[in-house]
């Protein structure tokens, strides 16, 4: 299956799951209200099925599956026979309206409680937060290849996005962070990465990239890839042979050889490179040669030896899974970070602090939802669950037109007395949907860009 039309599919799958469950709330307690559903409608357009039950609601399946609505009896939208008025939407107690609007959005954040607990059961595969080579601000706060994450700021953690999350809501506060690691000999230690000295404007999209930290997978074996012909390694040093040591110091990965050929280089002499080759242990005794560092031109010792090209495929090395009881408390504690993150994105986006790169639209939810999706099933479980809150938390905001904003009517209502005026409400219309096609096209404009770069 294409790109495209894989995620066209995942993402009709996920919209057509969380759009229904949302509308199911409404209708759900709006019957329990005693108010009249007219149509339950999943997707716009011309009904493709339909069938009504005998309380008189048609559920249909229409033919574009983007969304979905919910039509009940309501005076404000036609006129209501005398006989039903009593089970028009707009005669019931402010309370009961309340509840009704907000059933969408807790039925989503229901939704992504069970959907996380799904999750858990099934199990997560994941990537712990072990670093691989670091530079810069990472290097200045003595964190080293090998390191493992296990806390920012007293926030336990456990896989390698959430370490990314984690530390990149600290950038865009401009403070530093505190970690807790487990260094490569197992030893607990703690550093303070200067976030603060990230310069102004950096790239909010890739905070590990701009604080010097790379992921373990980058975290390359010494293995020779190729020599570079007239070096000290050219003809004696093999594509395939891994280096495990050099004048008795040990070589856990590539990055280990520039400082200890460097040194080599300074004290002048031959050295013995021990290799592994295809399971046998030699030692050749080779001397480190000056050349010309192409990227920064700077003169540097070296023996003339490249990493291989392509990465070995990453293997998942840490796996979150609960049983059926304990993944209730853990699903519940997962929704509250995620919760806490998202309001803290949407502060932070309103404040100047988070960039405005980071609204997302249909087209990067279809991709990741492709890419979840060939993840495996407890990845596109959480996928879903992410957007399943993030509807939550968008219907709830204070907008007209949203589910947030006919909230913000009813508690007005409730507190005066009386209902909005019909000319208040229809400017409040007015402003929420210029308000939301702003979002749309801040949204797309996003998309587009990602596409293009």
């Amino acid at each position: 299956m294409s790109e495209v039309l894989g995620s066209l599919l995942w993402m009709i799958v996920a919209i057509g799951v969380l759009v229904t469950f949302h509308e199911f709330g409404h209708y759900w307690v709006a019957r329990r209200c005693g108010v009249k559903v007219l149509r339950f409608s999943v997707g716009f357009g011309r009904p493709l099925w339909s069938r009504r039950d005998r309380h008189g609601t048609e559920f249909a399946i229409a033919a574009i599956p983007l969304g979905g609505y919910v039509k009940m009896l309501d005076e404000a939208e036609a006129d209501v026979p005398v006989a039903e008025r009593p089970q028009a939407f707009n005669r019931k107690p402010v309370l009961q309206r309340i509840a009704i609007v907000a059933a969408g959005p807790i039925a989503n954040l229901v939704l992504c409680v069970a959907l996380l607990w799904a999750m858990f059961v099934i199990g997560r595969p994941d990537y712990s937060a072990t670093l691989g080579p670091t530079t810069g601000i990472a290097a200045a706060a003595g964190l080293q290849g090998g390191d493992r994450i296990e806390a920012v700021d007293g926030r336990a953690i456990n896989t390698w996005m959430e370490a990314l999350q984690t530390l990149t809501m600290a950038a865009m506060d401009g403070r530093d962070a505190r970690l807790q690691i487990i260094d490569a000999d197992g030893n607990e230690q703690a550093r303070t990465l200067a976030l603060s000295r990230l310069p102004v404007g950096f790239n909010q999209e890739n905070v590990g990239g701009a604080a010097g930290l790379s992921w373990r997978h980058l975290l390359l074996p010494a293995t020779v890839g190729k020599t570079t012909p007239g070096s000290a390694a050219d003809g004696v040093l093999l594509p395939g042979d891994t280096i495990t040591a050099v004048d008795g110091q040990p070589v856990r990965q590539f990055a280990d050889l520039p400082p200890l050929i460097s040194q080599l280089g300074q004290r002048g002499g031959a050295a013995m490179i021990e290799v592994d080759r295809n399971g046998d242990r030699h030692a050749f005794e080779l001397q480190p040669r000056q050349i010309k560092n192409p990227e920064t031109g700077e003169t540097v010792w070296a023996l003339g030896v490249e990493p291989p090209r392509s990465l070995p495929p990453a293997e998942y090395d840490a796996l979150q899974q609960f049983g059926p009881f304990a993944a209730v408390p853990a699903a519940l504690r997962e929704t509250g970070k995620m919760t806490a993150d998202s309001l803290g994105m949407i502060r932070r986006m309103l404040t100047g602090h988070a960039s405005v790169k980071n609204v997302s639209g249909p087209i990067t939810i279809a991709r990741v939802a492709n890419s979840t999706a060939k993840r495996g099933v407890a990845w596109f479980l959480y996928f879903l669950a992410l957007v399943s809150l993030s509807l939550a938390i968008l219907n709830l905001l204070p907008i007209p037109v949203l589910d947030g904003g006919h909230l913000l009517y009813y508690l007005i209502e409730l507190v005066k007395g009386s209902p909005l005026s019909e000319r208040s409400m229809a400017a409040g219309q007015y402003i929420g949907l210029a308000l939301l096609a702003g979002l749309m096209g801040l949204a797309f404009y996003n998309d587009i860009l990602r596409l293009v770069t």
